[in-house]
């Protein structure tokens, strides 16, 4: 089985393509920095894995079907596409600007809907999965994150009619939801003084007391891409330490 990882080359996305490596699929390590996505792509094929570093904007749909032929290329039909890539910016509503809309929503809604539909015809044909990454923000609402947590909730909408659609090719779509996690872009959006009292807030606020890992967030994209999750489709799973319990 091949997996198609976006946003592979570092945290939550370099840890999923590790795990689905591990589980003994091989992996397109897909990222828009090259640096990165090599980097990913050595540690795997250095633990026994097998990757291929694909470099793509997915906020360009002719740049997405490009890496996902070169993916099929190197390592055969796609079985499993994890739309992981996402950005964001922690700013209110109020200070936006239509720039930073069309960013938020041309990486984190527009991206997954361009790689869904590029890698589509290999998964029908493969009754193959697909497991999206979306945010707690979608299904609770987050301060600072209002156009960001609308492209999340559409992801989740998104994904909801997808598994209807494909249901009748055996195609299972479902989403993962992280609570706080512990990465270089949550390290980036919140530096400084003020960042740090948002980091401690968070932590604060969940149950465990703590921030999630990426191989926590890993796991659950695991066995939503696993056979174990064969008749599970069109659902939402938060893995945010009781941050949230959305039904």
């Amino acid at each position: 089985m091949s997996a198609f990882v976006t946003g592979a080359g570092s945290g939550i996305g370099r840890a999923i393509a590790q795990r689905l490596a591990r589980d003994g699929m091989s992996v397109a390590v897909a990222d828009i920095d090259a640096a990165r996505a090599t980097e990913t792509t050595a540690l795997i094929c250095a633990a026994g894995g097998i990757a291929h570093a694909v470099i793509v904007d997915i906020t360009d749909f002719a740049a997405v079907q490009a890496a996902v032929a070169a993916a099929r290329a190197a390592l055969g039909p796609i079985d499993v596409l994890v739309n992981n890539a996402g950005w964001d910016r922690l700013e209110p509503f109020a200070h936006n600007t239509p720039e930073l809309w069309d960013r938020l929503i041309a990486i984190n809604l527009k991206g997954p809907i361009h790689c869904s539909r590029a890698a589509l015809d290999d998964l029908i044909a493969g009754a193959g999965r697909i497991v999206s990454i979306s945010s707690d923000a979608a299904r609770v609402g987050s301060s600072g994150e209002a156009v960001y947590a609308a492209c999340k909730g559409g992801i989740i909408s998104f994904s909801k009619t997808l598994a209807r659609e494909l249901a009748r090719h055996r195609v299972t779509v479902n989403v993962v939801c992280p609570g706080p996690t512990r990465t270089a872009l949550l390290d980036e959006i919140t530096g400084g003084e003020q960042g740090a009292k948002v980091i401690e807030a968070m932590t604060r606020a969940v149950p465990f007391r703590r921030l999630g890992t990426p191989e926590e967030i890993a796991a659950a994209v695991a066995f939503f891409a696993s056979r174990d999750a064969a008749f599970i489709t069109g659902q939402v799973l938060s893995v945010s330490g009781g941050l949230t319990m959305a039904g």
